[in-house]
C-alpha cells in the first residue's frame, strides 16, 4: 500500500472526496497545487503530517459523508454535475458577495482600509471567472462532449490531441490565476477572521469568500484532476 503522504494532493483527493473538510482545515491546496505529496505541503506549512492522516482516518470512518464516483462518471456525466453544482452556484453567488464587500468597503474602509484591496481583488475574481465559465461552456465542454460521443461511436474522427490540450492548458492557467486571488484575500483577512467590532454584513461577507474558495477548490479539482484528464485520453495523438 502506497504511503498516503507520499501520494500529491490530487491523488488522495480524488481516491477520497471525505478527506477535502481536513484539507480545507489546514489550508492545503489540493486543486491549483494538488501536484504536491502531502508530507511536502505539510512540510511548507509546518504541519505534522502524522496528524492529518490521523484526521483523514477519522473522516474516512465516518458513514454520514456521501462519496460521489467521480472517477467512474463519464466526460458527460462531470461536465453535468460541474455545471449544476460550481458554474450555477458561482453565477449566483458572485454578485451578492460583490455587493456586501462593496458595501463593507465603503463604510468601514476607513477602519479596515484592507477591505478596499479585498474588494478589488473580488472583482478581479468575479470577471475573469464569469469570462472563464462562458469560454468553458460554449467552446470547450461541447467540445469534449462531442469528442466523447464520436469516441463511444467508434469514430476515429475525434479531435487531435493538439486541438484539446490547448484550450485546457488556457482553462488550467485561469484556475490558477483565480486560485492566486483568492489566496491573496484569504491573507488580507486572516483567514477570514472577522475583526472586533464588525457589522453583520462584514461578517456575512467574510463567511461567503470562505465558502466560495472551499467551492472553487472542489470545482478546479473535478476539472484538473477528473474531466481533462479524461477528455485527454479520449483525444487521438497526432
Amino acid at each position: 500500500m502506497i504511503n498516503i503522504a507520499q501520494q500529491t494532493l490530487a491523488a488522495i483527493v480524488t481516491d477520497n472526496s471525505q478527506t477535502v473538510p481536513v484539507l480545507e482545515k489546514y489550508h492545503l491546496d489540493f486543486c491549483c497545487k494538488g501536484k504536491r505529496t502531502l508530507a511536502e505541503a505539510c512540510m511548507e506549512k509546518g504541519l505534522l503530517v502524522e496528524e492529518v492522516v490521523q484526521e483523514f482516518n477519522s473522516v474516512g470512518s465516518s458513514a454520514s459523508q456521501k462519496h460521489m464516483p467521480f472517477a467512474e462518471m463519464s466526460c458527460e456525466q462531470l461536465i453535468g454535475y460541474i455545471l449544476i453544482h460550481h458554474h450555477f452556484y458561482v453565477k449566483q453567488i458572485m454578485p451578492t458577495i460583490a455587493g456586501h464587500l462593496e458595501k463593507v468597503a465603503g463604510k468601514h474602509g476607513d477602519r479596515f482600509p484592507y477591505m478596499q484591496e479585498v474588494y478589488n481583488k473580488f472583482r478581479e475574481v468575479q470577471e475573469d471567472m464569469s469570462n472563464h465559465m462562458q469560454k468553458e461552456e460554449v467552446i470547450l465542454f461541447p467540445r469534449i462532449k462531442k469528442m466523447e460521443e464520436l469516441s463511444l461511436s467508434g469514430n476515429e474522427s475525434a479531435l487531435s490531441l493538439v486541438e484539446i490540450s490547448g484550450p485546457i492548458t488556457v482553462m488550467m492557467n485561469e484556475h490558477d490565476q483565480a486560485g492566486d486571488l483568492l489566496y491573496a484575500i484569504r491573507a488580507l483577512t486572516n483567514h477570514y477572521t472577522v475583526p472586533e467590532g464588525a457589522c453583520t454584513t462584514f461578517k456575512v461577507c467574510l463567511s461567503e469568500l470562505k465558502e466560495f474558495e472551499e467551492d472553487l477548490h472542489r470545482h478546479v479539482h473535478l476539472e484538473n484532476n477528473h474531466l481533462f484528464p479524461k477528455a485527454l485520453g479520449l483525444a487521438v495523438a497526432e
